[in-house]
């Protein structure tokens, strides 16, 4: 296994997401997240991420049982702030409550899972109380999670000792909208891009197409999942084969590793297997070559990825 700079932090050049141990995912089952962790760990992945929000806290607990097993200094802990807990004193009340379900006394990396939509909270507020957790020890480092470039440069305005050092976003072949203004302002402000979704929520490892598509609660409606997104994602899929074969790699390997191509961007994709942990560790280590980038390249040009009728 690789490792890359997160702020002060040396991780996996790939992380462990943890969106799935939650209802929202019909398969999981913890005792099976348990032995993909495990796994992960084994092949050398340092880096968890979670949330208060996945499973209401159910993911947090989950991983304070791989802590308590592996020991605290064996992984960089990542978790976030759901937006209703955004305002000053939530937010403080927030992180205590996850540190006390992933039975840590002090947070890697706190991230404010969204800007909050609904009821317009402020981001002085929300940045300000990130601050201070910092300040006191609760946590190391603060980031952020599904910012605009707009967002991000606002948060920062309201940091007099301290920066966020991560933005986790959704990043992967065929949903590329972070391209035109995340990246550049990360990349120019050191800031690490977190890519959550690295496979596109399965939608890249072949195992679903326009009559096979995940009926889950996370999954089951999403327009990423129609017969026209469908056919378009199989020509990639074809490619991503044959580059794979190419490195003796899986598809979902070739996906990953795409995103590795700029050192400031770390893919967490999910496991609720060892499976899916082995094959998601060995995306490390190896590097696509500049031809095959720009043949990737060439035919994502091509594809139409619709997300409205």
């Amino acid at each position: 296994m690789n490792y890359t700079p997160l702020g002060e932090f040396k991780v996996s050049e790939v992380g462990f997401g943890c969106w799935q141990i939650c209802e929202d995912w019909a398969t999981t089952n913890d005792e099976n997240i348990l032995n993909a962790i495990r796994k992960a760990k084994e092949l050398g992945v340092n880096l968890i991420d979670t949330a208060e929000a996945y499973g209401d806290g159910h993911s947090e607990s989950v991983v304070a049982r791989a802590i308590k097993e592996f020991g605290r200094d064996s992984f960089t802990i990542a978790t976030k702030v759901a937006p209703p807990h955004t305002r000053y004193d939530d937010l403080l009340k927030a992180c205590d409550a996850s540190i006390k379900r992933l039975g840590v006394k002090q947070i890697d990396l706190y991230q404010v899972h969204w800007p909050d939509p609904w009821e317009q909270v402020p981001l002085k507020p929300t940045m300000k109380a990130m601050e201070k957790l910092q300040t006191d020890g609760k946590v190391k480092a603060i980031g952020v999670s599904n910012f605009a470039a707009r967002d991000m440069e606002e948060a920062r305005t309201y940091l007099s000792k301290t920066d966020i050092i991560s933005n986790q976003v959704r990043y992967n072949l065929v949903q590329r909208e972070i391209e035109d203004g995340i990246i550049p302002y990360c990349k120019k402000n050191k800031i690490t891009i977190l890519a959550w979704s690295p496979i596109a929520q399965g939608a890249l490892t072949g195992r679903y197409n326009s009559e096979n598509r995940p009926k889950d609660a996370a999954r089951g409606n999403s327009r990423l999942f129609s017969e026209h997104n469908m056919r378009e994602i199989s020509r990639l899929l074809k490619l991503l084969s044959a580059v794979a074969d190419r490195h003796h790699k899986t598809m979902v390997q070739v996906a990953l590793n795409w995103l590795m191509k700029d050192p400031f961007i770390i893919p967490i994709p999910g496991a609720t297997n060892t499976k899916q942990a082995e094959e998601n560790a060995g995306a490390a280590g190896w590097r696509l070559t500049g031809g095959e980038l720009k043949e990737i390249e060439q035919l994502l040009s091509e594809l139409k990825i619709e997300y409205y009728p």
